[in-house]
């Protein structure tokens, strides 16, 4: 489950690659550059507990550089070093590789090649042309020099920032980039996002939510990059869906903030007055005493103002209390739906845990309320009884397992996440060169049909996103792993 959670992080967060340097394994080029821990530090702290931190980093980055990668690549001799001279080609394809082989992302590079390697090894007719990202002049250097080799396509490269850099070189020679990064503001034409977005992600939730009857979508997210994405994700999937706007609220991260956010989104005020009014039954007429001739002090004080008769009869006969005009406990009122049928949220750990009081309180849950969440609650989906029949969206991870045993009958090792991502890449690549003269058929990499890749069927869009049939999972809680609730049908990755 924890490295199904790696995965959908990756390319969100560029600065988190260089954490793998940290942890000093045996082989792995570099050091972290200063301060990339700190960096990072938001994007694991969220992570419920201390201990799961470790583990989360450790399955995604902790792994040594591989000799048998090392001899397949065609990496500098040191970082910084020119990229080798481009040899005669003999192939008729070839596929430009844009990773970093030198430096602290050295070892990650390298699996991500043996990942695209993986997928090429019986074709061939198509070459693979390494450029590393981390060389003199970056990943601009590195996919200008792939464009002037002749490359047809491009791999690559890892991050959201290197994409930036890399892509205008591929777009502006007419040449497709398939970049290994999750951030959906790189995408487009010409320039595919190949990493799991939060936007795929709710794509598919809305979808299946969308069949489950609901029909007004809202969001409580936390103001962060991840928390923009999920909110641009459920605009993008309510419009393409034909559904309403949206409600989206943004918090700041404490308990305040998401307090007030709630309070807001859920029209809290409103349904608490409204369910007072409903309520509240006629007053009991107040019996009337008979009268009682006042003597003595007691006439005295009848004729004094309150206070000054309170102070002279100190002694006496006090003044019964005031009744109170405080609002009746709120959890004794029972209040109408909010307004949405089905809520996103973005938050993990602590701020999730607010979350969810919050929702109690202002008594938003089924069967009025599907509530939905990232793919990153996979990690911790057992801990999460406390919003039992949540969703969220991942990929199947029984797809997988074909992939593991191919990678590990020729590597001796289980493949990082991110090497799924090189995988689909260069099957797409693959296919696309199938029956084209030198070149690659942007047709084929936009079909329909999509491909089979490692964590289910995959579509390439026009506009360069990318679709993946992920799987909708339900929590149980209580110990219990979440239950794939559905999945879609090969090929149907394609909505949207």
């Amino acid at each position: 489950m924890m490295t199904r959670a790696y995965s959908l992080l990756s390319g969100l967060f560029p600065q988190a690659l260089a954490v793998n340097a940290t942890l000093r394994k045996p082989g792995v080029a570099g050091t972290a550059p200063k301060g990339a821990v700190g960096r990072c530090e938001p994007i694991f702290r969220t992570l419920p507990g201390g201990t799961a931190v470790g583990k989360f980093a450790s399955l995604g980055l902790a792994c040594g550089l591989l000799a048998a990668c090392a001899e397949q690549s065609t990496t500098p001799g040191a970082p910084g070093a020119a990229a080798p001279p481009v040899t005669a080609v003999t192939a008729s394809h070839k596929v430009g590789v844009l990773l970093p082989m030198s430096g602290p992302n050295a070892a990650l590079g390298r699996e991500l090649l043996a990942g695209a390697q993986l997928a090429l090894a019986d074709n061939t007719a198509i070459q693979v042309d390494l450029h590393d990202t981390a060389a003199a002049g970056g990943a601009a250097a590195a996919a200008t020099a792939a464009v002037q080799a002749g490359d047809g396509v491009l791999l690559g490269p890892l991050t959201s920032g290197d994409t930036v850099l890399a892509a205008p070189a591929g777009v502006g020679a007419g040449v497709p980039v398939l970049a290994f990064t999750s951030d959906v503001a790189q995408a487009r034409p010409g320039v595919w996002v190949m990493g799991i977005t939060p936007e795929d992600q709710v794509q598919r939730l809305v979808e299946q939510a969308r069949h489950d009857g609901r029909q007004h979508f809202a969001a409580l997210l936390p103001n962060t990059p991840l928390g923009k994405a999920l909110g641009n994700g459920l605009q993008a999937a309510c419009r393409d869906q034909g559904l309403g706007e949206p409600a989206i609220v943004y918090h700041g991260g404490t308990p305040a903030s998401i307090a007030d956010a709630m309070r807001q989104l859920s029209a809290y005020d409103a349904r608490l007055a409204a369910a007072r009014q409903t309520t509240q039954a006629p007053a009991a007429p107040t019996p009337v005493a008979p009268a009682v001739p006042l003597t003595g002090s007691a006439n005295r004080a009848a004729t004094l103002p309150p206070d000054l008769a309170v102070a002279l009869n100190a002694n006496g006969p006090q003044q019964p209390p005031t009744p109170s005009s405080a609002a009746p406990a709120e959890t004794n009122v029972t209040l109408g739906n909010p307004p949405f049928d089905a809520l996103l949220l973005g938050d993990t750990g602590l701020n999730l845990k607010t979350v969810i009081t919050e929702l109690n309180t202002a008594q938003v849950s089924l069967p009025a309320v599907r509530i939905m969440g990232p793919g990153l609650w996979s990690a911790f989906a057992t801990k999460l009884g406390s919003i039992r029949g949540a969703w969220y969206a991942a990929p199947d991870p029984a797809w997988r397992q074909g992939f593991v045993s191919r990678f590990m009958a020729q590597h001796q090792h289980a493949p990082r996440p991110l090497a799924d991502l090189s995988f689909d890449a260069a099957s797409a690549v693959r296919a696309a060169a199938q029956g084209s003269s030198g070149v690659f058929a942007r047709d084929v990499l936009t079909r329909p049909t999509g491909f089979p890749g490692v964590d289910g069927t995959f579509t390439l869009l026009p506009d360069g996103r990318v679709r993946r049939a992920l799987g909708v999972f339900e929590v149980l809680g209580n110990g219990a792993e979440a239950r794939m609730l559905s999945m879609p049908a090969p090929g149907s990755a394609t909505s949207g």
